[in-house]
């Protein structure tokens, strides 16, 4: 007999463990856990961009409407009707949810020379950091959450 006929003559071949097969099973149980953990986070962190978006293009539009009419637009009417009556932006519908669903916005403290916008997270994007959930920027630039929470980035 050769050497290759007696090693396989004393081997035995088997096929995997249970206990091998369960040991895998929990690796890659533990490694998904994570990974859609790590993946239903960076969804929130890039679904925030829908509400920055539509405050900051509705700031924009704000300063254009100013200067044309020596105010600022008061209500989320103003801000979707075609101009020169209003902004026309098509960002939020006119219950000041935007386009995704994820924040409703809405004016607060509107006088005819200030104004300050409200995003407030909704439907799934509750589940987002508790400093990110409520952005809010004025007729100054002055936004909440402080830059600092990473919040606007």
């Amino acid at each position: 007999m050769n050497n290759i006929q007696q090693l396989r003559g004393n081997a035995r071949w088997r096929g995997f463990s249970l206990i091998e097969l369960m040991v895998v099973l929990a690796v890659f149980a533990i490694l998904s856990t994570i990974a859609v953990g790590s993946y239903r986070r960076y969804a929130l962190r890039a679904t925030r961009t829908e509400a920055r978006l539509s405050l900051l293009a509705i700031q924009v539009a704000q300063e254009k409407f100013f200067l044309q009419n020596n105010q600022y637009a008061q209500d989320i009417a103003t801000v979707i009707a075609a101009p020169p009556a209003g902004l026309g932006l098509a960002s939020i519908d006119a219950a000041g949810l935007t386009n995704g669903g994820n924040y409703t916005i809405s004016f607060s403290a509107v006088t005819p020379t200030t104004y300050t916008l409200q995003a407030v997270a909704t439907g799934k994007q509750t589940d987002d950091t508790a400093t990110c959930l409520t952005f809010t920027i004025n007729e100054q630039g002055t936004r909440t959450p402080a830059d600092s929470t990473g919040c606007w980035r």
